[in-house]
């Protein structure tokens, strides 16, 4: 029974040794390649310390394969890994690692001054560069070698319940939480989507997810679980939607997990009506919701793909449930996020802890299940927030992890998301989730994105819209009054936004989606200062639909 990701590696290193595992922008490597590479840095980490065991290994390198060398370099140490964005300030890498307290970093020759330079000891600084030098470092394609003694004897220490990695998400409080996530968590995950969607080692698969975000778990340990090729994609592409739709056909990309928003960027631009995507056969998506206008934008002129939205925290091992995209929606028709992945368990609980099973009632989804996190790294406090005993087990101790998010059953059994709990206000007397005005803004024809927010000083309700340029222009007509008479179409009064603003593009988080806080700080340092009338007609109103 596998117990340690390492052993993907150690597998298809020898099934496939020469074929490539990873390309970059400017390199590629292939499976005996990776393995030599990380067994020569794990050799480092154990000769800097060789008591050190399942400790963090801070990883600061930008984003290409010599991250995912110094990861598995990590795991065959017997110590878990956090990656971080080099290109973050240094003040918030520094709240990540006073949670964290790592005793080794791994960089490269031009970071690791930088790190010297914010306080960092050159003694914990392992060079990436330095070490992978010489023959060793190349791999023997026609003989893989056994593991070293070292890492023999730390790996034979290892079990599947220790921590494979711990990345670090923006708490509301802004602190950083550590979600410590175990190697049979992950494995359980890779294990489920590779059986469900078929996925063997002539995928090609197109990374967009930063390694420090965990949709990146999948693309990792499915090429490293199956002898596919992982391409990493530049960042700046995704700027240039015609130039990444080249890339996609110019490697082959035959699946691509991403954020909806990245997605979106193609749709919006109208790319995929005068270019053609060769080989794409498996879109799936997750990170936040999908709107069905962009979906059936692409389900348009690449009908023969499979798409699939997965919804899952951090917290619950990347994604716990799913939905294979198998029949017809409406633009304005929200997506379900479907079934429980296989191997979890996820059920809605009523603010007063009982079972919710009644279509349209809306309760917090909680999971069970060896997905379940380990908890927020150093913070116990926190971790009994959220990670609890499951209120319908009184019999033995059971952990669950409580999302936040507020969920719903529809008339086919699929779970629908409806909002994060603490994006659910009262206005006017009545709940509202944000989530159904954003829905219903995405139906209508003129709108590319939307975002709603709430200003619990003034009592309003913010919506923000990116609007299609190609829309007909309608004289005399604002914004706002154009949006809320299209909106009545499809929800109540009391749901209609009281501001409408219009932005170009939406200001995006590190991982890609909608940066809510940017948005909120906009509205109250700019949008808020301008007198009503200007809020409500920012742009001219074009026609909407419905």
């Amino acid at each position: 029974m596998q117990k340690n990701l390492i052993e993907y590696l150690e597998s298809t290193a020898r099934a496939f040794p020469h074929k490539e595992a990873i390309v970059d922008s400017t390199h590629s490597i292939t499976f005996a390649e990776l393995r030599s590479k990380a067994l020569q840095i794990a050799l480092a980490i154990h000769k800097k310390n060789p008591h050190y065991f399942k400790s963090p290994v801070f990883v600061y390198l930008p984003k290409s394969y010599k991250s995912i060398v110094a990861f598995m370099a990590t795991l065959y140490s017997g110590n878990f890994y956090t990656p971080s964005d080099v290109d973050f300030p240094f003040a918030k890498v520094s709240l990540v690692l006073t949670q964290l307290k790592p005793s080794i970093f791994i960089t490269n020759s031009v970071y690791k001054q930088k790190l010297i330079d914010n306080g960092i000891d050159s003694a914990l600084v392992l060079d990436i560069d330095s070490i992978c030098q010489g023959e060793e470092c190349k791999g023997n394609n026609r003989n893989i070698l056994p593991l070293p003694q070292e890492i023999e004897n730390v790996l034979g220490r290892c079990v599947d319940s220790d921590v494979a990695y711990t990345l670090f998400t923006s708490g509301s409080t802004g602190t950083p939480k550590g979600v410590a996530v175990a190697h049979k968590s992950i494995i359980n995950y890779i294990e489920w989507f590779r059986d469900e969607f078929e996925i063997a080692e002539n995928e090609r698969i197109g990374n967009q997810a930063p390694f420090y975000f965990d949709n990146s778990t999948l693309d990792i340990y499915l090429s490293l679980s199956t002898g596919a090729t992982l391409y990493i994609i530049k960042k700046s592409l995704f700027a240039f939607p015609a130039k990444l739709i080249e890339y996609l056909n110019a490697h082959k990309i035959n699946m691509i997990f991403w954020v909806p928003s990245a997605l979106g960027a193609i749709a919006n631009a109208d790319i995929l009506s005068h270019m053609t995507c060769e080989n794409l056969r498996k879109i799936i998506f997750a990170g936040e919701a999908m709107p069905n206008k962009i979906l059936n934008y692409w389900r348009k002129y690449i009908p023969q793909a499979i798409y699939a939205n997965l919804y899952g925290p951090t917290e619950a091992t990347v994604d716990c449930t799913f939905y294979i995209v198998d029949r017809v929606f409406e633009d304005s028709d929200a997506l379900p996020i479907g079934k429980p992945c296989r191997n979890y368990d996820v059920f809605v609980l009523s603010e007063s802890n009982e079972m919710i099973n009644t279509q349209g009632e809306i309760g917090e989804l909680c999971v069970r299940g060896v997905g379940v996190a380990l908890g927020y790294y150093g913070d116990f406090e926190r971790s009994k927030e959220v990670f609890v005993q499951n209120p319908l087990n009184n019999v033995y101790e059971e952990k669950i992890y409580r999302t936040g998010d507020l969920v719903c059953y529809n008339e086919f059994g699929e779970l629908m998301y409806c909002g994060r709990k603490d994006s659910q206000i009262k206005h006017l007397g009545y709940r509202i989730e944000l989530g159904e005005i954003e829905s219903a803004a995405f139906g209508l024809n003129a709108v590319q994105n939307a975002c709603a927010l709430y200003d619990d000083r003034d009592k309003k309700i913010v919506l923000f819209v990116s609007i299609d340029k190609s829309c007909e222009v309608v004289e005399s007509c604002t914004l706002h009054s154009l949006i809320t008479r299209d909106l009545a179409k499809t929800l109540a009064q009391y749901m209609l936004p009281n501001v409408v603003i219009s932005l170009e593009t939406f200001p995006l988080n590190d991982n890609g989606k909608i940066n809510r806080k940017e948005l909120k700080m906009m509205y109250e340092n700019t949008y808020k200062l301008n007198d009503e009338a200007r809020i409500q007609s920012a742009i001219c109103g074009r026609r909407g639909g419905g």
